[in-house]
């Protein structure tokens, strides 16, 4: 399975995820996430799917495309602290995508993978598409890798927020989100926090969070 079907894969469990009773019932309610309700969870978890669709109608970008790593070096978000800007303007965007009301964003969200999986299997994983709101390119690939990162964690985010079971991702969107995470988290903490943690209990650091 390549990166697009592993991506869509993933969105149409997300999909799923949202459509479960426990999450309409649980709407307004606060979710695992800090600040943010189980609606505006859903909701950021649902734009995983639209900011694909946005991204795809952007023009060619003539730019060359970054590596997946240096995206997240650039990302203001990844380091700052909860109620830094870019982190505020987060939660408020999946407020915002909540407040059109549970099924309304369900069938919006049906719609958008409907045209996604119409339009995404034909397209080049090389290509360069443009992240507007970054202001760089990355391969089709990388970005489609950024999404199901969201998507992987931001569902299990939703699922514990509901008490209901993480949906298992396939091993052809979890290997390059474990990946993506594990480079993530070296970055952060170094080599031997991360050895450690996963093979030396007894010199196992406190954290080895990749985000």
């Amino acid at each position: 399975m390549n990166l697009q079907g592993a991506y869509l894969g993933v969105a149409a469990q997300a999909v799923t995820l949202l459509g479960e009773r426990e999450v309409a019932a649980s709407w307004e309610k606060p979710s695992a996430l800090a600040e943010m309700t189980v609606g505006g969870l859903a909701g950021h978890l649902m734009h995983q799917i639209f900011s694909v669709s946005a991204v795809l109608q952007e023009p060619a970008s003539a730019e060359a495309p970054i590596p997946l790593l240096e995206h997240y070096a650039r990302a203001v978000w990844v380091d700052e602290p909860l109620d830094g800007e870019a982190n505020t303007g987060i939660r408020a965007r999946g407020e915002q995508i909540a407040s059109e009301g549970a099924q309304p964003l369900l069938e919006r969200a049906r719609a958008a993978l409907a045209e996604l999986q119409a339009e995404l299997p034909a397209m080049p994983g090389d290509a360069a598409v443009f992240i507007p709101w970054g202001g760089w390119a990355l391969t089709l690939n990388d970005f489609l890798v950024t999404r199901m990162m969201e998507l992987a964690v931001h569902m299990d985010d939703l699922a514990v927020s509901v008490g209901i079971t993480t949906p298992e991702i396939t091993g052809a969107a979890f290997e390059p989100v474990l990946t993506l995470l594990t480079h993530l988290s070296v970055r952060r903490h170094g080599q031997a926090a991360l050895l450690r943690a996963l093979s030396r209990v007894e010199r196992a650091p406190s954290a080895i969070n990749a985000l």
